[in-house]
């Protein structure tokens, strides 16, 4: 039996949905887990002791730091693909943005990771994502060819980030799962905030403000003793 039209939009849905889940589940294997973005060093060097720090640093980088330029990166690269537009400026745009050699070997081998294996849903997209591909504009181009929505891309992607870093703060010793938990339900609100504003911005609104948080990243390339690439 066919399926109404109803039904089969909702079935496109159910079914961007679920390949957004995959890509940004911890289980996708870009090689998350071997970079702490900097964080490494905040703990190191004793910027961030305890849970109530980390919270209020995810914050700042929320909304005035590299994770805001990830998402406005990731709705240029959505914006783009969904318009047929090229890809190659914005990819060497967002490349030349990172803040520090190990940085940028993050969400280049992020980006680069996250291509080959989302390969494994056939997508023209793929073709263009090729060289020099950075993590955030690999998401926004794949899962605007998939038919997932700008703002559920954007949400998931900084809700993924998110969690990931409160997991490098329970492996470095700083937090337990519980408090992180808590950390992440706690982000659900700003998340989506951060999600709906972010998509009705442009390349014109790049920026960061947060001078600690990118000196540290450049301090993790001489630190001694480390669990992270970055």
């Amino acid at each position: 039996m066919a399926m109404t039209d109803t039904a089969a939009e909702g079935f496109q849905e159910r079914q961007a949905l679920l390949r957004l889940m995959a890509w940004l589940s911890p289980a996708f294997p870009v090689g998350g887990f071997s970079y702490s973005a900097g964080l490494e060093s905040a703990v190191t060097e004793g910027h961030l002791r305890d849970g109530d720090a980390l919270e209020a640093w995810l914050g700042v980088v929320l909304s005035d730091g590299g994770l805001r330029n990830d998402a406005i990166l990731l709705c240029e690269a959505h914006r783009l693909q969904q318009d047929g537009q090229p890809l190659e400026d914005l990819l060497s745009l967002a490349a030349a943005l990172a803040g520090s050699a190990e940085r940028y070997g993050e969400i280049t081998r992020l980006g680069e990771a996250f291509v080959k294996a989302a390969a494994a849903w056939p997508h023209p997209v793929i073709r263009h994502l090729t060289g020099t591909v950075t993590y955030s504009v690999a998401v926004g181009a794949v899962a605007a060819a998939h038919g997932v929505k700008r703002a559920d891309a954007v949400a998931a992607f900084l809700h993924a980030q998110v969690s990931h870093y409160v997991s490098v703060a329970i492996r470095l010793g700083v937090i337990g799962q519980t408090r992180g938990l808590a950390i992440v339900a706690a982000a659900e609100t700003p998340i989506l905030a951060a999600a709906a504003e972010l998509c009705r911005l442009s390349l014109d609104d790049l920026g960061s403000a947060t001078i600690i948080a990118d000196t540290l990243s450049l301090r993790h390339e001489i630190q001694y003793s480390r669990l992270f690439q970055s």
